[in-house]
């Protein structure tokens, strides 16, 4: 069972890496600090279908990594 857990991990662990890296991102570093693109606080919300589609993918397979952790931890 031990098993199983470990090997669901590694793949859930990869799903996560990527679904991240793949991501746009949402300011333009210190630029938006300063004003140089959109306020800080109130930027424009540039999401397209994919880009929600990798979100939701990130905070799906982010719980389901959380959720794996406690189980491994509660049967070592």
């Amino acid at each position: 069972m031990k098993t199983v857990f470990m090997i669901l991990l590694a793949v859930v662990s990869v799903v996560l890496t990527l679904s991240v890296m793949f991501q746009q991102g949402e300011s333009n570093g210190l630029s938006a600090v300063s004003g140089g693109s959109d306020s800080l606080f109130g930027g424009k919300k540039k999401s397209t279908g994919y880009d929600e589609k990798l979100s939701k993918l990130t905070v799906i397979t982010a719980v389901v990594f959380l959720i794996v952790n406690l189980v491994l931890v509660v049967i070592m």
